[in-house]
C-alpha cells in the first residue's frame, strides 16, 4: 500500500490585502486611459477611466491621488466630446483649413 500523502489546504478565495493592490492598478489604469483618451477615442476612453477610478476609491486604493486624476482625466475627456459634437457635429480633430 502507499502511504497517504498529507494534503494542504490552499486558499480558493483572494486575500483582504490584495484588494488595495488591485485597487492601486486601477487607480493607474484609470490615469491612463483618461490621459490618452484626450487625445483618441475618447468616448470610450472616458467612461472606462471614470469607472476603473471609481472602484479604485471604493476598493480603498493608496493613490488617491491618481485615482481622483483618472476620474477628472475621464469627466475631461466626455466634456471634449461633447464640445467637439457642439462645434462640428464630429468627434474629429481637425487642425487646419
Amino acid at each position: 500500500t502507499t502511504p497517504a500523502r498529507p494534503t494542504t489546504a490552499e486558499p480558493t478565495t483572494t486575500r483582504h490585502t490584495d484588494r488595495p493592490r488591485d485597487a492601486d492598478g486601477m487607480a493607474v489604469a484609470a490615469f491612463v486611459l483618461g490621459l490618452v483618451g484626450l487625445l483618441v477615442f475618447n468616448l470610450v476612453f472616458g467612461p472606462c477611466a471614470i469607472a476603473l477610478a471609481t472602484l479604485a476609491l471604493l476598493r480603498g486604493t493608496h493613490r488617491k491621488g491618481r485615482a481622483f486624476l483618472g476620474l477628472t482625466l475621464g469627466v475631461a475627456d466626455l466634456v471634449v466630446l461633447f464640445s467637439l459634437l457642439a462645434a462640428n457635429d464630429t468627434v474629429t480633430w481637425q487642425f487646419g483649413g
